[in-house]
């Protein structure tokens, strides 16, 4: 046998071929700012700083976690590629921060240009609905590191804040309210625990009669961006600090913007456990700590504001189709 790169498992065309594939969604994406192609060693970004006193640089690097094998499984392989754009620009977005541009990492066991298309072309379709350019990325191929049917994925992105709109939460104080936003399912955590209860007792393909989809379409529904409310409550109101709800829960997350001396007053019944919650509460007989700690329970975004901004900000919410629920304060 030919002592090869393609018998070592590495086949550099389907490499090629990807590359060719993916530059159409790639340029997609492109604004002004983008002054390189895709192919060079490094991606060129011109920053416009005409708007910009003292311009910060906020960046954020994650992955989607397990949920990747509920895509494997389903055979469907765009939605993770939004989930991930989405994840990485809230993560910034609460900082106060606008998304500039996005890059990918993608290692798979065999890399089938159809399949790292379709990804690609998920990330394309986040960038463009979150104003970022997708800019670069890097594509491994990696036998005997993954199985072929699998791969792993995360994402790198860099955005821009005025240094005196940086939102921080170092003016958190006694008697702000936290205001929460739905979430659009499990987003990307608590996926090891869900498969773990739900596969060993229903299929994917099962549906619910108090769920939209079948379950694996509802685990794979698209971790929402909140980069839309975000900017309009921003703009229009002075926010004391905001938190993405991702592992780790409501306050796990939130605690990380509280000044010292500060805690969370949450009145968990202030909204209704979704029913997907319900079924993997059910299904593997979960505390309530246990799926507080470890899920979003219908929660993907807290916003701590001033008791005086409560009612402003329930209408801004209203404004760009987001319903704010008065979920507790800060004591």
């Amino acid at each position: 046998m030919d002592n090869t790169y393609k018998s070592a498992g590495v086949d550099i065309e389907a490499g090629d071929e990807t590359v060719r594939r993916i530059k159409s969604f790639a340029k997609s994406t492109f604004n002004k700012n983008v002054i390189s192609d895709i192919g060079l060693f490094g991606a060129f970004y011109e920053l416009d700083l005409a708007e910009y006193k003292n311009p910060v640089l906020v960046s954020s690097v994650d992955g989607v976690g397990t949920k990747l094998k509920i895509a494997f499984a389903m055979n469907e392989h765009k939605t993770v590629g939004q989930d991930l754009v989405n994840h990485c620009v809230n993560d910034i977005a609460v900082c106060g921060a606008k998304p500039i541009y996005f890059l990918d990492y993608l290692a798979f066991g065999k890399l089938v240009p159809d399949k790292a298309a379709k990804i690609i072309e998920g990330f394309s379709i986040a960038c463009k609905q979150n104003d970022c350019a997708l800019i670069g990325g890097e594509t491994a191929e990696m036998p005997g590191l993954y199985s072929d049917s699998e791969y792993d994925m995360s994402g790198t992105i860099v955005g821009i804040v005025e240094k005196e709109k940086v939102i921080n939460g170092k003016n958190i104080s006694k008697g702000n309210v936290l205001l929460g936003f739905a979430s659009n399912g499990l987003h990307t955590n608590g996926y090891s625990l869900a498969r773990k209860i739900l596969l060993d007792k229903y299929k994917l393909t099962e549906k619910f009669s108090d769920l939209d989809f079948t379950l694996g379409e509802e685990l794979l529904r698209i971790h929402k961006s909140y980069l839309k409310l975000i900017t309009h409550l921003k703009e229009n109101l002075t926010l004391k600090g905001l938190s993405h709800i991702t592992g780790g829960g409501i306050v796990g997350n939130t605690n990380r913007i509280l000044p010292e001396g500060r805690k969370l007053k949450i009145n968990w019944t202030a909204w209704e456990l979704p029913a997907l919650f319900k079924l993997i509460q059910a299904a593997g007989n979960i505390s309530d700590d246990e799926m507080r700690k470890v899920f979003n329970i219908g929660i993907g975004l807290i916003a701590v504001v001033d008791q005086n901004d409560v009612q402003s900000a329930i209408k801004l919410a209203n404004e760009v189709g987001e319903k704010a629920i008065i979920i507790g304060e800060v004591i």
